[in-house]
């Protein structure tokens, strides 16, 4: 579970609980202390290796997507399967959230939709 950063994109690959929670946590913390006069990041989540998510999880999901959209940026899930994706649909999240079905996809889409 590592988190890169570049200049415009941030691919964070998550694990289960309790390193999802703290990735999650360190993404938004990064996030809060930027100064608004610095160029925030896109942000990746690649679920591939996450089985289950919780309501804390969905609650930091569900800030770090208003932090992202405030900031003129994007937010993508990639990998998102099995449990997950059930959470997701049932809560409703999945219409919510946008979902690449790889990590390949979804750089892809933030790339091109950040295309001027």
């Amino acid at each position: 579970m590592t988190t890169n950063w570049d200049e415009d994109i941030v691919l964070a690959n998550l694990a289960d609980e309790p390193a999802l929670s703290d990735e999650l946590a360190t993404i938004l913390d990064r996030l809060d202390a930027m100064d608004q006069s610095e160029h925030y990041p896109h942000v990746v989540l690649d679920f591939a290796e996450v089985s289950y998510v919780n309501s804390s999880n969905i609650a930091q999901l569900l800030r770090l997507r208003q932090a992202t959209e405030e900031s003129g940026r994007q937010m993508r899930l990639a990998n998102v399967g099995g449990e997950v994706l059930a959470v997701l649909r049932t809560t409703g999240l999945a219409r919510v959230l946008v979902l690449s079905p790889d990590t390949l996809t979804a750089l892809a889409s933030v790339q091109i939709n950040d295309s001027p």
